[in-house]
């Protein structure tokens, strides 16, 4: 089975960079996309809510109008979902994606996902969806969620596409930490980019070592790379280091040890990605 970059829409100011930013990693991938709109049953307005306050007399009658709208309801999300489908598949195409297919599901979003998981390559979604879309510096419902669940690689994006020019790969020098190290330097997603290897702790001779051999495997892959061991919690000095270089695309693992460990799987999950200024990529 050939897998996709997958493309998470919905009717969210993040819609637009999603899509371009799926755009881009099919191209740099060469693979095909896909762009998903799913529509989750348990938003949908029921009449069980108000059937409690209506009047014996009328209740009936109320109850098949409420069910009539409930009806009609249902189709307006179908359609709003094909729309905002169409909309994305030729914007993609118009960015230069060969193929580009669409997909309206019924469901929860991270089962459905999870479900699509064998033929992902990658997936990408926005940092908030449309129910929390307003809630700046928090991160959405469900992103959380998906990077537990999912063992692909997902892009998380800001609101703004910025094609990216340069990267930052977090490194905790952990055997985990060099396994995606070693993704980032096989894939054709970050060719021609210069990579900032960040490590926040002490610089010892150890963590310069760990840096060395790490340097050394993107270098040979043909990475221009910058090394950095930087003092602090890593949850603010990556930030600090990201925002100072203005790098585009933070790169990460999802699980690694020491502090990055705790940032990435642990309470700070969520505080991590909503200071994040730019786009982020977590590793499996």
């Amino acid at each position: 089975m050939s897998r996709k970059v997958l493309a998470c829409i919905d009717a969210s100011p993040y819609a637009q960079a999603v899509c371009d930013y799926a755009a881009w990693a099919a191209k740099k991938l060469d693979v095909a996309m896909s762009v998903i709109h799913v529509l989750d049953k348990s938003a949908k307005v029921t009449t069980s809510d108000l059937s409690g306050s209506i009047g014996l007399g009328s209740q009936e009658a109320l109850l098949a109008q409420l069910a009539e709208l409930d009806e009609k309801h249902g189709k307006l999300t179908m359609e709003s979902g094909r729309i905002i489908l169409d909309a994305a598949k030729a914007h993609a195409e118009a960015a230069g994606v060969k193929a580009v297919d669409q997909r309206l599901r019924h469901g929860q979003l991270v089962e459905t996902l999870a479900e699509l998981e064998d033929e992902t390559r990658l997936l990408v979604l926005g940092k908030r969806g449309l129910s929390s879309a307003d809630a700046h510096g928090h991160m959405g419902t469900h992103v959380e969620q998906v990077i537990r669940t999912l063992h692909k690689p997902i892009m998380v994006t800001q609101q703004t596409y910025t094609e990216p020019k340069s990267i930052m790969l977090a490194f905790d020098g952990s055997a985990t930490a060099l396994k995606g190290l070693e993704m980032l330097a096989a894939s054709p997603l970050g060719k021609g980019l210069p990579v900032h290897l960040v490590m926040a702790g002490a610089n010892t001779a150890a963590t310069e070592a760990h840096m060395d051999a790490a340097a050394g495997i993107l270098r040979n892959a043909g990475f221009t790379t910058t090394i950095a061991i930087v003092g602090g919690e890593p949850e603010d000095v990556l930030h600090q280091y990201q925002q100072q270089h203005n790098i585009d695309l933070l790169v990460m693992g999802a699980y690694g040890h020491s502090r990055i460990r705790q940032f990435i799987v642990g309470s700070t999950t969520t505080a991590m990605i909503s200071k994040a200024k730019c786009d982020l990529l977590i590793l499996r």
